[in-house]
């Protein structure tokens, strides 16, 4: 895996339901590294801190697989690095081989796999489309949270090197995130992640609130 696009976004002021708010979703590519650090990235907007930001998502990586997949999906829209909200843009990233609680060292900082990221409606207010939540939850790119566990600069052709093996009874980005697409919930799914110790807390809590909703169905 190696970075492409290192991004930050400014504060941006939006409407959303008649409504004025504001957002740090309109990241762009910058020139310069970027430093990283424990609660996030140093220069980055990032305004609602109850669902942004902090230690458990102190910084967001996209892979280059999704945007090919998503410029086929919006064919006539501009895609361009940062789009998804990513401090990191990287070839290589695949949700189905990166585990939770997978260290890596890029560039001077040692960062860790936390979650994948479950889209909110600002998704949908960037690419004017907001049906965008819905299909971004229901295809196979989530993108990336990590931790910083050791703070340092990033810069574009950083390569990500792997700093421990992980044992194969971890989860995988992409098993979390599928228990947030709907329909049958899979119960071995729930309790592996309930249980690894290195998947964040806010995601936890997200599993925790939809398994016994009424209109779920699970299977053991």
């Amino acid at each position: 895996m190696k970075v492409v696009s290192v991004n930050i976004g400014e504060r941006t002021t939006i409407f959303y339901k008649g409504k004025e708010e504001e957002t740090g979703i309109y990241k762009y590519p910058v020139q310069n590294p970027i430093y990283i650090e424990r609660n996030g990235v140093n220069g980055d907007h990032v305004i609602d801190r109850r669902y942004h930001g902090g230690v458990d998502k102190a910084c967001y990586a996209y892979g280059l697989n999704g945007y090919d997949f998503w410029k086929k999906q919006f064919p006539d829209m501009e895609i361009t690095y940062g789009i998804f909200g990513e401090n990191l843009t990287i070839v290589g990233l695949d949700e189905t081989n990166l585990f939770i609680g997978q260290m890596f060292r890029v560039g001077e900082a040692l960062i860790q796999v936390s979650q994948p990221r479950i889209p909110c409606y600002k998704l949908g207010i960037r690419f004017n489309d907001m049906g965008m939540v819905k299909q971004f939850q229901q295809a196979d790119f989530s993108g990336v949270y990590f931790r910083v566990l050791e703070d340092g600069k990033v810069q574009v052709g950083d390569a990500l090197f792997p700093e421990e093996n992980i044992s194969s009874k971890n989860i995988t980005v992409a098993e979390v995130y599928s228990l947030f697409k709907g329909g049958i919930i899979d119960q071995h799914l729930v309790k592996k992640s309930l249980e690894d110790p290195f998947l964040s807390e806010s995601i936890k809590t997200n599993i925790r609130g939809f398994i016994n909703a009424p209109e779920k169905k699970s299977e053991s």
